[in-house]
């Protein structure tokens, strides 16, 4: 089975029993908390009991293999964020220069990496029922009921950091994770045991929105991905400063860890667009004015296969207005202007609260 999971493509593959989570307890806080935010999906009943047993999520279910995609610390578009000053220090110099590119999480850069682990677990399926004709195998990335990352540490493939990713030591964290859930009974690996993140806290150090309250423990409602992709409605007032240029997700937790610092680069990484695919531009001026020229169906058309669709044309464009309200470069002024007479209220809303922000900085009231 191992075998057949590598040549699927896979770069990483580890069995787990099917049972509960170790940390199941910890995810009944965590949402007890609210800490999902408007990811309300993830505290429905059902949903939970399917994430505390998996067995409820396939019927038989026995053994849950794990599998993992390395998309590796190339650079995110725009290059070096534009860091608040607050928090230059715990991530490098703030390069004012480059106010206008936007940021973009490393992982989001190609293809949408649902559709990729599809396809390779739907083979992986294929490949398993050539060899036990009988099995019955479920697949899930993350939009399923799986604390897969707990899984993935019972199947030996890294610890949890105390940012809350997985970690494998010679890989580090710019990975993803998929799942095939089966009823054969296949060995399990050994489990991966050891912390070793030691006392090393820069990932809680270097969250410009506080988002990491304890070790291990995500506020997602603060976290620079949750407010820029899963968030539909506004984002609030007090964070937006720290977003600076991230348009979309966000990798600082991951850019301070020393586990990265070696991380391997891919030569063709699995994400990669195919040929001929545009990409967005590298200036958020123009990235906006590409998006206010668009209606929603000729978004989806544009973006279609990518993740830069999840959070709509709307909310890409929030998230393009929080940035240039960020630059403090008046060439972002024409392009906000025009986002405060666009059809989305949200879109409005955010365009608002960046030319006042300029006006803020430049008069110093």
């Amino acid at each position: 089975m191992r075998t057949a999971a590598l040549q699927c493509g896979f770069d990483q593959v580890g069995f787990a029993p099917a049972e509960a989570p170790l940390h199941a307890q910890e995810y009944r806080e965590w949402l007890s908390q609210d800490f999902h935010g408007e990811m309300s999906y993830m505290g429905r009943p059902d949903a939970v009991a399917r994430r505390v047993d998996p067995r409820e999520a396939l019927s038989g279910c026995r053994t849950i293999i794990v599998t993992s995609l390395v998309y590796g610390p190339q650079a995110s578009w725009g290059g070096a964020a534009a860091i608040p000053e607050e928090h230059a220090d715990s991530r490098g110099s703030d390069e004012r220069s480059g106010r206008r590119l936007p940021v973009i999480a490393r992982y989001a850069k190609g293809r949408d990496y649902h559709d990729v682990f599809e396809t390779r677990l739907d083979q992986l399926a294929s490949a398993i029922r050539a060899l036990a004709p009988n099995a019955i195998t479920k697949r899930y990335v993350d939009y399923g009921p799986v604390l897969e990352r707990d899984h993935a540490q019972r199947a030996g493939l890294g610890w949890i950091g105390k940012n809350t990713m997985l970690i494998e030591p010679t890989l580090g964290s710019y990975f993803m994770l998929g799942e095939l859930l089966t009823d054969l009974d296949l060995p399990p690996d050994e489990p991966f045991v050891a912390d070793r993140c030691g006392t090393c806290d820069r990932c809680m150090v270097a969250c410009p929105t506080d988002a990491i309250v304890a070790e291990r423990s995500l506020d997602a409602r603060r976290c620079i991905s949750y407010l820029t992709i899963e968030l539909k409605g506004s984002i609030p007032v007090d964070l937006r400063a720290a977003i600076g240029n991230r348009i979309f997700g966000c990798d600082i937790c991951q850019e301070v860890c020393p586990w990265n610092a070696d991380s391997p680069v891919p030569e063709h990484g699995p994400f990669g667009l195919a040929p001929g695919r545009p990409v967005p531009p590298d200036d958020m001026v123009q990235w906006s004015t590409e998006l206010l020229a668009l209606d929603e169906q000729r978004f989806r058309a544009r973006y279609e296969g990518t993740a830069l669709s999840r959070p709509g044309r709307a909310g890409l464009l929030r998230n393009l207005a929080v940035g240039l309200g960020n630059t403090g470069d008046e060439t972002a002024l024409p392009v906000l202007r025009r986002m405060i007479e666009d059809e989305s209220e949200l879109v409005r809303e955010h365009a608002q609260w960046a030319l006042e922000r300029h006006r803020t900085e430049n008069t110093g009231s």
